[in-house]
């Protein structure tokens, strides 16, 4: 399958790429904003929160190539990125569980994006225990013959019909908050643990004829 990797990527998302096993990932279109490639939704007290990567604008025109894409360094959003994840889910079953290996992750500094969400997801593939080989796109193609084709997941603001399908597992703050679907794969491990990829394999199941 092609997709784009994105920062920590969302449950569908996520739980698509692990179905197929091994995955090419798009890195050679141009960069959009307002996508997955440099966001992420969690569950927070107040609702659903997003937490967004700050990149750099380099080309007077706006279009840049996705792997060309660098991370700004200049405000330090990692460390409003952890804290905000250490607020919404240190009472969680399993934040305790997983922050010695997710930390050093928001204490780093990249230069491009690209590079921080395939370590993010290979992070991910590690707490996990799932294998997911990879290669990247070196020329874009509109359509790809042979290949399911996900790369529209990467859009933020119009999501599949199916996540309202998406059966619930147990959120922070659902005394306060309705159940969201499709937030960060984050959510799910630090709230389902191991049982995320349970979980992941029901969303593919439900997802692989309805996408």
């Amino acid at each position: 399958m092609i997709i784009h990797p994105t920062y920590f990527p969302s449950i569908l998302s996520y739980a698509m790429q692990i179905k197929a096993g091994s995955v090419l990932y798009e890195v050679m279109d141009f960069y959009e904003k307002q996508t997955y490639r440099n966001r992420m939704y969690i569950h927070s007290a107040n609702g659903k929160q997003m937490l967004s990567v700050q990149v750099k604008h380099t080309h007077s025109n706006g279009k840049q190539l996705y792997k060309d894409v660098q991370v700004s360094n200049d405000f330090n959003w990692q460390k409003l990125h952890w804290r905000s994840l250490e607020t919404a889910y240190r009472t969680s079953p399993y934040f305790e569980f997983y922050e010695d290996d997710l930390y050093p992750l928001f204490h780093q500094k990249h230069k491009y994006l690209i590079d921080l969400n395939i370590i993010a997801i290979q992070t991910v593939n590690d707490l996990l225990d799932i294998e997911l080989p990879y290669q990247k796109t070196t020329e874009f193609q509109k359509q790809y013959s042979g290949r399911q084709d996900y790369r529209f997941l990467k859009n933020a603001k119009k999501e599949p019909e199916i996540i309202g399908s998406f059966p619930k597992y147990t959120q922070m703050f659902e005394d306060r908050n309705d159940f969201m679907p499709n937030l960060s794969i984050l959510d799910l491990l630090f709230m389902e643990g191991p049982n995320a990829v349970t979980y992941l394999e029901n969303i593919s199941k439900l997802a692989e004829n309805n996408l």
